[in-house]
């Protein structure tokens, strides 16, 4: 069988889009379109339900998807294990954009030190998406910050805990005194955008333990919410990592945190095969020492 036809299909069954799978897979509309129905043909049933908003998998897809992730994972082996014994090639790794940008880039470089020909590529993501990219097969290894358990059948290892701070500029009228939840509701925040779990659980406690609705503005960066509060006009909850700089020079200041420390937790499924490329990041990034 044609494993292109199985890879436009689990890109199909990924977006439940026909039209944004073939924006991922470069290709025209119509292309994807007969690769399905080939593939049907083929397999003698119905994979997909057209609907008007979208593409959803038939039962027979849901079985279908766990083959052919099976299929393309045996071909990758034979490919990469038949090359060499040496990890090469590619991994990609799902991550929040705190780890992706503060914890992660050491491990790459101990990776590429002790193997030259291997190449990461980081992707930010929430808590969902990473869950999602590592079950549908888009992320080899996925990171979290959450205290949200994985779930099945994919693997959590913990990692260690990262350290969560409350912040605003110096001259901002909260530094000034003591903040109750009610005080802090007065204020505006720039948080990251909604499945950052840290964000997402302040704004839940703040909504339960304040009368006040507080005004709440979402980013898609890091960089974006702490110029924001740099500037004074508002706080945020952010990796005490990403603000360390900013703390040490005086353009920001902790205030009591919400949540001392979210877990940082590795997450797999060890149902797939794991690239050797793969198989050495996660040695590396395990045997890192990482916040308690």
């Amino acid at each position: 069988m044609d494993t292109d036809l199985l890879r436009t299909f689990l890109a199909v069954a990924r977006h439940e889009s026909f039209t944004a799978a073939a924006a991922e897979l470069n290709l025209v509309q119509s292309t994807v379109t007969s690769r399905i129905k080939a593939l049907e043909k083929a397999l003698g049933t119905r994979l997909l339900d057209r609907l008007p908003d979208g593409a959803r998998l038939t039962e027979a897809g849901h079985r279908t998807a766990g083959h052919a992730h099976a299929v393309l994972d045996a071909e990758r082996r034979l490919v990469e294990d038949s090359a060499s014994t040496e990890p090469a090639g590619e991994v990609v790794v799902g991550a929040p954009e705190s780890v992706c940008a503060y914890r992660l880039p050491r491990a790459i470089a101990a990776l590429r030190q002790q193997h030259p020909r291997t190449t990461v590529h980081l992707v930010p993501a929430g808590t969902s998406e990473t869950f999602r990219g590592v079950l549908d097969g888009r992320f080899g290894i996925g990171l979290v910050l959450d205290h949200a358990p994985a779930p099945s059948p994919l693997s959590p290892r913990p990692l260690g805990a990262e350290p969560i701070a409350l912040v605003a500029a110096p001259g901002h009228p909260s530094t000034r005194e003591e903040m109750t939840w009610a005080k802090l509701a007065e204020h505006p925040y720039f948080l990251l955008e909604e499945g950052c779990s840290y964000s997402d659980d302040f704004v839940r406690e703040l909504e339960r333990r304040s009368p006040i609705r507080p005004q709440i503005t979402r980013f898609g960066s890091i960089e974006a919410a702490r110029s924001c509060v740099e500037a004074g006009l508002g706080l945020s909850v952010l990796p005490a990592i990403a603000c360390a700089d900013a703390l040490q020079r005086g353009r920001l200041k902790a205030l009591r945190p919400p949540r001392p420390q979210v877990p940082l937790t590795l997450v797999l499924d060890e149902r797939r095969w794991h690239s050797p490329t793969a198989e050495a990041l996660l040695r590396v990034v395990e045997d890192r020492e990482w916040p308690e």
